[in-house]
């Protein structure tokens, strides 16, 4: 009986250069589309946001999951209020304690960033250097963490609604979302938190307690205060005298 001849394998035809081409091009136009859909989201969004009130922020949810994760019970206090029913006392309190220039700014504050970076590098307390602009973009549009891709994202947005919204549609943004207490968001539930009153009524000396306590406000107390809050209050309140009248459209 004749052996059987080995059957040799025929080599893989490789793909037409065509084929490759059609491939590339392929996931070229998917992540274009993916691009401009994304994109038309955010300028939506932005759109939507500047006359509907946000509902929550990335900040609110990441926090409810915290405390379920603690085995806390989860909490939210968060009541939107229009700016006219937000003290002037404590619209000045914040530009006092955390974006003395952002009347006058396009959304980013180059001196005090300048300034940030130099006190950091002399080993002094970190820094941050975001306007109420980027603060804002962050708490309502991404999430928390440190990355060049956050950041790109927080320029982004930071620029589109400055000018979209305005000054005075971020500062009721940002009255209205930031966090003000462990599970406290927002002016008029900060208010009732810590002072048991409604936001158009504070004091100064009350607004600067909301004020002082932004950079931790789950750590410090806007009344019963420790002797560091109270003096970061007496601070805020003396400059909150140099501010004058709030006037939304001087930088137009």
């Amino acid at each position: 009986m004749a052996a059987k001849k080995p059957v040799k394998k025929q080599p893989a035809k490789a793909k037409p250069k065509t084929e490759k081409r059609s491939l590339r091009r392929r996931v070229v136009i998917f992540f274009l589309k993916l691009f401009l859909w994304l994109f038309g989201l955010s300028i939506l969004s932005v759109i939507i946001f500047k006359f509907v009130p946000v509902p929550f922020t990335p900040l609110m949810i990441t926090r409810a999951l915290e405390q379920k994760e603690a085995g806390k019970e989860m909490t939210c206090s968060h009541d939107w209020v229009p700016l006219e029913d937000i003290s002037t006392n404590l619209q000045k309190a914040v530009i006092a304690s955390e974006d003395g220039n952002f009347l006058r700014h396009n959304g980013f504050d180059f001196k005090a960033l300048a300034y940030a970076y130099e006190s950091n590098q002399r080993g002094k307390k970190l820094k941050g250097g975001s306007t109420i602009s980027q603060q804002t973009a962050k708490n309502v549009f991404l999430w928390q963490g440190r990355s060049y891709l956050r950041k790109g994202l927080e320029a982004y947005f930071t620029v589109l609604i400055e000018l979209i919204w305005g000054k005075e549609r971020i500062m009721e943004v940002y009255l209205n979302s930031i966090e003000m207490g462990d599970g406290v968001y927002g002016a008029q539930a900060a208010c009732e938190h810590w002072y048991d009153k409604d936001a158009k009524s504070l004091t100064k000396y009350q607004a600067a307690g909301i004020a002082a306590i932004l950079p931790n406000p789950r750590k410090f107390k806007a009344s019963n205060s420790s002797s560091y809050t109270n003096r970061r209050k007496d601070k805020i309140v003396r400059v909150m005298r140099h501010i004058g009248k709030i006037d939304y459209d001087s930088g137009k």
